[in-house]
């Protein structure tokens, strides 16, 4: 990695370290996800690490949310609920909200839930109903596809779906592995783990058939600011080494760059740092996608603010106390400020992918780039 206008500096590959050792709770069959026939009416822990992180098996009737229920331009698949990532901004905690408390209401849950249960309970589709279910939607989105022309199915947009679980569950693997049948679709999947690079296999057989795009998911290159907004997460070398391998084998990888958060990383040194090591990767494109704060995030983000960027948390409060999503103004010149530095660095492409993640426009206060 290098500084903006910097010499660059070449990685050593680091071994691989393991975080952590997962171990399967008594009673568990020797087999992925085994558990007694009456669990059909009851969600149980099937696996648990060391450091507290619990997996809880989730039988699904469906796979595929349709653009109508997500409110957003796509359609989406999220092999997991909850991610071990779990940043500072992200904006999926409600429906890891949504899950637990339909699984309680319904008595089916009867696990405490901690007090990080987004980073500590994740619940895992169970691999047999994943692909009942992908049968069964991929039949349906076929008929949308066909009716009204090509359709984007993104893997990834709730959680990571190389978080550390897909290692051993393979969830992912499995979708992938199936969506291989399939011709004409437009597919995105979206991580921040070098994980990826080990189904490059089987992004290469799906991209035959299929225009798959992967979106390496990077806020900064400034390792100081991965730290303290997803301190959990790889840090952007390890990133950028993966962004790299998909490239050099033939994957239209690139950067997603969401979100931006106003005035940290959002100025011209921080995008100038991010395109010059995306260059380096051979990104084909850069898309940056703005903040947007849920109740949930300003919890978590405005402690953050407070400790580090004392000076932001009176225009953080100002532009979203009251609203998710910052103003059209402020897109736009994000967008302009993007796709200039973006052509001097030669990634042209830098509009905000809108078949995959502009979220639905919410009017909101004016918000202007805060620095030059």
């Amino acid at each position: 990695m290098r500084g903006a206008g910097g010499p660059r500096v070449d990685l050593p590959v680091l071994p691989v370290v393991r975080l952590g050792t997962l171990r399967v709770t008594a009673g568990s069959e020797p087999t992925l996800f085994a558990l007694p026939q009456h669990a059909e009416s009851a969600l149980s822990v099937v696996a648990e690490r060391r450091r507290g992180t619990k997996f809880v098996e989730l039988p699904c009737q469906s796979i595929i949310n349709t653009p109508e229920s997500t409110g957003m331009e796509f359609w989406s698949v999220n092999p997991y609920v909850g991610c071990e990532f779990g940043c500072s901004y992200c904006y999926a905690r409600f429906a890891h909200t949504y899950v637990v408390d339909r699984a309680r209401t319904r008595g089916r849950l009867h696990v405490p839930l901690g007090r990080e249960p987004f980073e500590q309970r994740i619940f895992v589709k169970r691999r047999s109903s994943v692909l009942r279910a992908l049968d069964i939607d991929l039949r349906k989105f076929r008929r949308r596809k066909i009716r009204d022309g090509t359709q984007t199915l993104l893997i990834g947009s709730g959680t990571d779906p190389y978080q550390p679980a897909e290692r051993l569950y393979q969830i992912t693997r499995t979708i992938l592995d199936r969506l291989r049948a399939e011709r004409g679709i437009r597919i995105g999947i979206i991580t921040k783990s070098p994980l990826i690079c080990r189904d490059l296999d089987l992004l290469k057989e799906v991209g035959r058939r299929n225009l798959v795009s992967v979106y390496i998911s990077l806020i900064s290159a400034d390792i100081s600011v991965i730290k303290q907004f997803e301190a959990r997460s790889p840090m952007p070398h390890a990133r950028l080494r993966a962004l790299q391998k998909l490239t050099g084998n033939g994957i239209r990888a690139g950067l997603l760059v969401a979100p931006v958060l106003p005035g940290i990383t959002d100025t011209v040194p921080q995008i100038e740092l991010l395109m010059t090591e995306a260059r380096a990767a051979g990104a084909h494109f850069a898309h940056p996608v703005p903040l947007r704060m849920y109740a949930d995030t300003r919890a978590r983000v405005f402690p953050i603010l407070a400790k580090v960027y004392p000076h932001f948390v009176a225009r953080y409060k100002e532009n979203y106390y009251h609203d998710q999503n910052v103003s059209d103004i402020y897109h736009e010149a994000l967008r302009a400020r993007f796709r200039e530095i973006g052509q001097r660095f030669g990634i042209h492409d830098t509009g905000s992918e809108r078949d995959y993640t502009k979220p639905p426009t919410v009017p909101s206060p004016q918000l202007t780039l805060w620095q030059s």
